[in-house]
């Protein structure tokens, strides 16, 4: 999730966790600690491949966070009277803040070593879109008044609901992520494609509307369902690619990696030469948030070269495009229809 949101559930857990006393320097606390696990975007790790799919690493592992989280507990109990004075609800504050941010940030698409160092996947649910107002306010809001009035009644009351509202939010769009992927699966095994990877993720800033993937193997299908005025109807637009990029890249170091971090959501082409892997499960057709370059063509099989991060462009009115379908639905009726996407787009 963005720095805002991580800061307000990590000022928000503290400031709920610690005494009435200490809440002004658990808010403080909490907000550091929250954003803690992020500064490992600082790190170069030597190229953009790397860069990108290291990140949300060792940093963002909830087997270096819990006995890293004790660890600080017991320096700060030793340094700091607040954590002497109230060490157990101290070290919830310490422990809970850290090891939310991960599981926070897991929900989201791009994927977070919750395992790191075993080589599990990155673990993505994406149920929530990295910015979602919706799940931010309510803790927002509870944070900025227990900073003006930290020993007030009302500052508890705040807190405790700005946390379960953000809850109830994150329960519903589990729901939400569950119905539409229900619906995909329905549709797809009734068309012979019941065992295709499906990816699904909310649209910008909410959780009315969804983007689907599905994998096929001439390329993959994408489209966009609203919970408000779909209706069961689905349409998918077909983004055929060559496939045998990827088999004949497959000694290419950063081709098995972006597939093993995206989990195989990825999209090969070949541009000038250049073999452009783009994560499928940020951004939409045509325009994908991360597409790498990765290696160049030899005739036989592809060359590793020094790998760049391509950069995308997105326009404003793309949102509205977004607000639209919500209210207005994507698919025509009828059921599910699919469309070819021209070779030259």
């Amino acid at each position: 999730m963005d720095s805002i949101t991580q800061i307000a559930l990590g000022a928000g857990i503290a400031g709920a966790c610690a005494p009435r006393e200490h809440r002004r320097k658990a808010l403080l606390a909490g907000a550091a600690l929250g954003t803690l696990p992020d500064l490992d975007v600082l790190i170069d790790y030597g190229d953009a491949v790397r860069n990108f799919t290291y990140h949300r690493g060792f940093s963002h592992s909830l087997l270096v966070l819990a006995p890293f989280s004790v660890a600080l507990w017991l320096v700060l109990k030793r340094f700091w009277a607040p954590v002497r004075e109230a060490p157990r609800r101290w070290l919830a504050a310490i422990s809970i803040t850290l090891l939310t941010h991960p599981l926070l940030d897991a929900h989201t698409a791009y994927g977070t070593q919750l395992l790191w160092p075993l080589q599990s996947p990155p673990v993505s649910w994406s149920t929530l879109f990295i910015i979602d107002p919706l799940y931010t306010l309510p803790l927002l809001a509870g944070a900025i008044y227990a900073a003006f009035r930290p020993a007030s009644a009302r500052s508890d009351t705040l807190l405790h609901a700005g946390l379960a509202l953000s809850s109830v939010y994150l329960a519903w769009s589990w729901g939400a992520k569950l119905h539409v992927e229900s619906l995909v699966r329905e549709t797809m095994t009734d068309r012979g494609l019941d065992s295709a990877p499906v990816f699904s993720t909310p649209s910008p800033f909410n959780t009315l509307m969804w983007r689907v993937v599905i994998l096929t193997d001439e390329g993959y299908l994408e489209g966009n369902y609203s919970l408000v005025a779909d209706n069961g109807d689905l349409n998918l637009t077909r983004y055929p690619f060559d496939r045998q990029l990827l088999e004949r890249a497959n000694g290419v170091w950063s081709v098995g990696r972006l597939q093993w971090f995206a989990q195989d959501f990825v999209r090969a082409d070949l541009v000038d030469g250049e073999l452009v892997l783009s994560d499928l499960r940020m951004g939409q057709a045509p325009t994908y948030v991360f597409s790498h370059a990765i290696a160049r063509e030899n005739g036989s099989g592809f060359d590793a070269t020094p790998t760049r991060l391509i950069p995308a462009s997105f326009e404003a009115r793309q949102l509205g495009e977004v607000w639209r379908a919500i209210w207005e639905g994507n698919a025509p009726g009828g059921g599910v229809e699919f469309r070819e996407y021209p070779a030259d787009d």
